[in-house]
């Protein structure tokens, strides 16, 4: 059977309530389960939840691997609070990346606009909770998208990663995080074609084969997924399945990284920590971008440190910097 650790359980709340909610999420309430709008992420909670589904049921993931861990990851690329749990994920990667692998699934957070309810009817709606997300969790979130270019679903990006995972795996995921830096940043719709090709084209795929599969199979494959999530009950993202060859945990929304390191480590006491190194020219030659909250993590030093540390490597023209509104993103200065 799944073994859920680390869940709250939402707290019944009036449709009022929920309206207010989604403007100032930084609240202490939970959402209502009859709640139908899939962009409301309480960073309390750490969910993006999708609407309830009385026919999902549970089911246990058979899943075996070379490798002692195989985590399978619900997401999609418009999460806010996916976006938010990156530094975590990235810091996993780097310090136990050799003892899982991990498998990327989309769980199709906005189908359309006929989902919402509750006074929350249009994209405009979304800008500000983004706004308030974003000092949450410390991760650069800029809303302006919905009031400027807004995405009318986050299927056609969902499509496209899984385009992308036909080409190459690991490009795949350079690809993921580059649309969300696209759309939490840049305030582009990556639901349009043309921001979704300029993407594959910044992380070496090809855009007409991409182009060929997010028109044909990429289809049946993301289908697949929501299939597969309503199998393993997913009702909100990010959520993880850590498994072993005998034993299931399960990690529901945004959760601090000793959460994610005590996890695996409960499936695997014995797994091995890379020691790597944590100067700015190692980090970023593992990951190109670095917001200020994932050097900071990485790096383990506090949010003020990392911003004091890369301010000067940006002034000595070694970084390059990108500011928002709500935050910073840093990749290494072109020489």
């Amino acid at each position: 059977m799944i073994k859920n650790i680390h869940q709250i359980i939402p707290k019944p709340v009036t449709l009022f309530i929920l309206t207010l909610l989604f403007i100032n999420c930084k609240n202490n309430l939970t959402m209502k389960q009859e709640n139908n709008n899939p962009l409301l992420c309480n960073p309390e909670i750490g969910v993006c939840e999708m609407p309830l589904n009385d026919d999902v049921q549970k089911k246990e993931a058979t899943i075996t691997t070379e490798k002692t861990i195989k985590i399978v990851y619900f997401t999609d690329p418009i999460c806010s609070s996916c976006w938010g749990i990156e530094p975590q994920l990235r810091k996993l990667k780097l310090e136990y990346g050799t003892n899982f692998e991990i498998e990327y699934r989309m769980g199709g957070l906005l189908k359309d606009w006929s989902y919402n309810s509750g006074g929350i009817s249009k994209p405009s709606d979304v800008a500000h909770h983004w706004d308030e997300v974003s000092k949450y969790y410390g991760m650069p979130i800029v809303g302006d998208v919905w009031m400027e270019d807004p995405l009318s679903s986050s299927y056609p990006p969902s499509i496209a990663f899984k385009a992308a995972e036909l080409q190459s795996k690991e490009k795949a995921i350079l690809f993921l995080r580059r649309i969300r830096e696209m759309v939490f940043l840049e305030k582009k719709n990556i639901a349009k074609w043309e921001h979704l090709q300029q993407a594959a084209i910044e992380v070496g795929l090809n855009p007409d084969k991409l182009k060929l599969d997010y028109e044909g199979k990429a289809q049946d494959l993301f289908y697949e997924d929501l299939a597969l999530a309503r199998d393993y009950g997913v009702r909100g993202f990010p959520t993880f399945f850590f498994s072993n060859s005998n034993e299931q945990l399960v990690l529901n929304g945004f959760k601090q990284y000793e959460v994610f390191e005590d996890t695996l480590l409960q499936l695997n006491p014995n797994a091995k920590k890379t020691t790597t190194d944590t100067d700015y020219k190692s980090l970023f030659a593992h990951y190109p971008t670095l917001t200020t909250k994932e050097f900071a993590t990485l790096s383990n030093v506090s949010f003020i440190e990392a911003e004091t540390i890369l301010s000067k490597l940006a002034s000595s023209d070694k970084l390059k910097r990108m500011t928002t509104k709500n935050g910073s993103i840093w990749q290494l200065a072109q020489r």
